[in-house]
């Protein structure tokens, strides 16, 4: 009976002890807390009194644990069993090799070896009169080193991954700091105090590749105390991750020492003890450099520190570019913003444009509302843009909106944008004006055109700060600054009813009041030279020169349209006059003054015909002065387009030609 029972009892010791350990790994243990706990069942389950786990460190054996008498363990033995790999007994000991394989998916995938293994054996001692048969204790033996294997490598495993996830999340919170900088410089200290710190080394190297010169270039990150270091590209470990774009480790005494370059450590005046080494790609996967980690503050550098190393490479080739790309966008945009801003510049030396730029400059440091009037063509317009390019709003966007040109039912939709479906064709949903315009400037022109129900909308959303789009519910904060510009007399038309006293109030904060050209002395020069030296550059030909019979015309002329007149007679003598000398008779302005009025033929016939044909000839002129575009002669005339179209049709006057030519 005893004899079938024994096996029974040693097996069902077996599985309690197999279910310690399954329970133990369950929770959060480490090796050694692990074999503190374990090993004394182990040795109960063997029933043996002494024997433990030693392992190899420095060339030496040491015990982790130890039971019983503490005697020298058999280093031969232990030797001899690790070579052979399996269970030895010799000398009254057996010794079974605990070699974890030390697989890693982070050596793997940084393009390294894995992990060295752990190499320990455990020792018990075999008693002087013992009846058990070795061959069947050896068999015991193979169950509970596999079994401790399997636990060791569990253990290791899982903390490795925490530490790997420790590591993921300290690179994350690391990267997303570097984003926010908009230094070269800080960042790249960023960059190598998060890599010391988490890779423990006492410095960390980002050399940046200068293919044409064939150098490496290390910038003041690298601990360098002045200036930045240049090394070639295919010297040291550096050059061998440059050449074979993959990581390097470099630990003194165990590696060849050629493979490290002394010239750099000779003129630092420091040493290099270990190094770990990786590519930098940038975001198109082109190599750009190599991310180097020196001096390992403990035995040397792993696999796992190359990969921790390669996260922080790609995170930091990001960081790099991402800030050389906005900073090539930041200036872009600056670039962009002063072309826009000198392509209307506020020309002039007269008194009041002197004391109206003075005023803009102030007006433009705030956000107040601003009102331009002055008669068409004097450059109210320009005037608006001064006004934003001078002012915080200059990089957001400039809005222009003609009120004359906006009908009332359409008024609501331009301004303030539609829902899809909020009418007939609206076929998807349109932003308006003001929320095109957000942190800028939106310019309205002609606004005393604007109809009443279009001035009451206007005025609530200057009040109030928001938009509903047509069709919409939702209200949509908008940060706008308003300039508005007319050639009415907004004081006449609210003493008529035809124009809100308080929505005049509420953009006439700041007014600003542009004179006639033809009361601007020396301008007119100015302006003719800016725009003959604008139209020569456009067409490619060189600037010709005003002759002082040119410039007398110009100054006597009275310049009905403006400013816009002016332009459009440069513009014509730009591209007709093939002289480098412009006289009076290559402005035609004398056909102009004829057309005007000063060499009529007399008038015949009724009082009606005496009107239809001053009618005539005034809508002719006006067409002709602003060199056949219909807009501005309209605007010329006191007209909407619309209606000046129609005036020419009761009077029997030929339209424009198809493909009406804009100034």
């Amino acid at each position: 009976m005893k004899d079938r029972t024994q096996p029974q009892t040693s097996q069902n010791a077996e599985i309690c002890l197999f279910a310690e350990v399954i329970n133990a790994l369950k929770s959060d243990i480490s090796r050694s807390e692990f074999i503190q706990l374990m090993f004394p069942a182990v040795m109960a389950w063997l029933e043996r009194d002494i024997g433990g786990i030693v392992y190899q460190a420095a060339g030496q054996w040491s015990r982790e644990i130890w039971f019983g008498n503490q005697q020298d363990v058999p280093e031969l033995l232990i030797a001899e069993t690790l070579d052979l790999g399996k269970i030895q007994y010799a000398e009254g000991w057996f010794v079974a090799p605990l070699i974890t394989t030390g697989h890693s998916d982070q050596g793997e995938s940084a393009g390294l070896p894995d992990h060295a293994p752990v190499v320990a054996a455990l020792v018990v001692g075999a008693e002087e009169k013992s009846t058990v048969n070795p061959h069947q204790f050896i068999q015991r033996l193979n169950r509970i080193t596999d079994l401790l294997i399997a636990a060791f490598e569990s253990i290791d495993g899982r903390q490795l991954r925490i530490r790997r996830i420790n590591q993921l999340q300290a690179v994350m919170d690391a990267s997303a700091q570097w984003q926010r900088l908009e230094d070269d410089i800080v960042l790249l200290h960023g960059i190598a105090d998060t890599a010391t710190e988490l890779l423990d080394c006492e410095r960390a190297s980002i050399f940046l590749w200068d293919k044409r010169g064939k150098k490496l270039i290390g910038r003041p990150a690298l601990g360098v105390a002045e200036g930045a270091l240049e090394v070639d590209d295919d010297v040291g470990v550096v050059g061998e991750v440059l050449g074979t774009q993959e990581p390097k480790i470099w630990n003194g005494g165990s590696d060849d020492e050629s493979r490290v370059n002394r010239k750099v450590d000779q003129s630092l005046e420091f040493e290099t003890r270990s190094l770990v080494a990786v590519p930098m790609h940038g975001v198109r996967n082109d190599l750009i450099g190599v991310f180097e980690a020196i001096n390992h503050h403990g035995e040397g550098f792993e696999p796992c520190d190359a990969t921790v190393l390669s996260d922080l490479a790609t995170h930091a080739a990001v960081a790099i570019q991402s800030l050389k790309t906005r900073k090539k966008l930041a200036a872009t945009c600056d670039r962009l913003v002063e072309d826009a801003a000198s392509a209307s510049p506020l020309i002039g030396e007269h008194p009041s444009i002197t004391k109206i730029r003075k005023t803009s400059s102030k007006v433009a440091k705030t956000d107040l509302s601003v009102l331009v009037l002055g008669k068409n063509g004097t450059g109210k317009e320009v005037l608006a843009r001064h006004i934003h390019f001078e002012s915080e709003r200059r990089n957001a966007p400039f809005i222009a909106v003609n009120c004359a040109a906006l009908v009332e039912s359409l008024l609501e939709s331009e301004l303030f944008g539609h829902e899809k479906g909020a009418f007939t064709d609206a076929n998807q949903t349109r932003q308006g004006k003001f929320e095109l315009a957000s942190s800028g400037t939106l310019f309205l022109d002609e606004v005393g055109d604007m109809s009443p129900g279009g001035q009451a909308k206007l005025l609530r959303v200057l009040e109030e700060k928001v938009v509903v789009r047509v069709g919409g519910s939702q209200t949509i904060p908008v940060d706008v600054r308003v300039i508005a510009a007319t050639n009415q007399p907004l004081e006449e038309m609210i003493v008529e009813k035809r124009f809100r006293e308080d929505l005049y109030f509420r953009l006439n904060v700041v007014n600003l009041s542009l004179p006639p050209l033809s009361q601007r002395g020396d301008d007119i020069l100015l302006l003719a030279n800016h725009f003959l030296e604008q139209f020569c550059y456009q067409i490619g030909r060189s600037i010709p020169v005003l002759q002082r019979s040119a410039q007398d015309a110009l100054r006597s002329h009275s310049w009905p349209g403006n400013i816009r007149e002016l332009r459009n007679t440069i513009e014509r003598v730009a591209y007709l006059c093939g002289d480098q000398e412009i006289d009076k008779d290559d402005l035609m302005l004398n056909t102009a003054l004829r057309n005007a009025g000063v060499d009529h033929s007399p008038i015949t016939g009724t009082l009606n015909d005496a009107t239809r044909q001053f009618q005539v000839e005034h809508i002719e002129r006006a067409i002709e002065i602003c060199s056949g575009n219909m807009t501005d002669a309209a605007a010329y005339l006191g007209l909407h387009r619309s209606n000046l179209y129609r005036k020419m049709a009761q009077l029997g006057m030929n339209g424009p030609d198809d493909g009406e030519r804009s100034p």
